[in-house]
């Protein structure tokens, strides 16, 4: 059985069985407030493989920068509608928004730099806090995943992302300064767990752009000393591949399915489906 990086073997979780139907959705919220740890690219990439095994999915790109979108061939300048409008008028059917990729199973919700004007606006918001969450229970039934794909930043959109989860994600890179911000994260997670979102849990940290130095390794070792029990079971090596399939507009799962990134992202998906974080 071919092995990773570490030694462990690929395919140590089962394949997720067939669903006969589908929703109520599970809500991730991939967050870091530090920037190029992999967000936007384990969202992309662990939906595309999860899709794959055919779960419905739904990315909100929750990024004024829009990479997600751009990641799935959608060009957030040119839809009428993206996540922004969705928050603020109130009236909208979120289903206006949503775009349908090219991909089976696997929709987005997009964004562009019109979203960083929300931070401004949500302080005089009634329940600000829940606007996210209010656009995404129009839909929550539709989908067994909804994948929120959050800013490098700790602001009000952050709290509306970690407000409308069930739990989150947190990609952290293989290398030093990658760890320092970590313990601002789980502050804020804290806070809206014990003021807003008791049910808020830390599904687990995703260790990415992994390179086989003692650096790298020893990084490793703090992560899984300050997380344990919530380190997957894989890390994601740090690989070229990664950008070409960003721009082919493709999941690495579909764009090179047996190129070792996409069997590490395929066996993070089945180890969320094997621990029941999704159906």
């Amino acid at each position: 059985m071919p092995t990773d990086l570490l030694g462990r073997e690929y395919e140590a979780f089962p394949a997720p069985r067939t669903l006969e139907q589908h929703g109520p959705a599970r809500i991730i919220a991939m967050c870091n407030q530090k920037g190029g740890v992999g967000k936007t690219t384990s969202s992309v990439n662990i939906a595309g493989a999860l899709s794959q095994y055919g779960r419905r999915v739904l990315i909100v790109d929750f990024d004024p920068q829009g990479a997600a979108s751009v990641a799935l061939g959608v060009n957030a300048n040119k839809v009428p509608n993206t996540i922004y409008t969705a928050m603020f008028n109130p009236r909208m059917d979120v289903h206006e928004v949503i775009q349908q990729t090219r991909f089976p199973n696997l929709d987005v919700i997009p964004a562009n730099i019109d979203l960083s004007a929300a931070e401004v606006q949500l302080v005089t918001e009634v329940g600000r806090e829940q606007v996210l969450a209010s656009v995404l229970r129009q839909v929550k039934n539709e989908y067994d995943l909804i994948i929120i794909d959050c800013q490098p930043s700790l602001g009000l959109l952050t709290v509306n992302a970690l407000t409308a989860a069930d739990g989150v994600i947190i990609p952290v890179a293989a290398e030093f300064f990658a760890l320092r911000g970590v313990a601002l994260l789980m502050d804020s997670i804290d806070k809206v767990k014990s003021r807003i979102n008791p049910n808020l849990e830390v599904y687990g940290v995703l260790v990415t752009m992994y390179t086989r130095t003692l650096h790298a390794e020893e990084v490793l070792q703090r992560i899984q000393e300050a997380f344990p029990g919530k380190v997957f079971h894989t890390v994601i090596t740090r690989s070229i591949k990664i950008a070409d399939a960003s721009v082919a507009a493709k999941p690495i799962t579909m764009f090179s399915p047996q190129h070792a990134t996409a069997k590490e992202y395929r066996e993070v998906a089945r180890e969320i489906v094997a621990k029941g974080i999704v159906a």
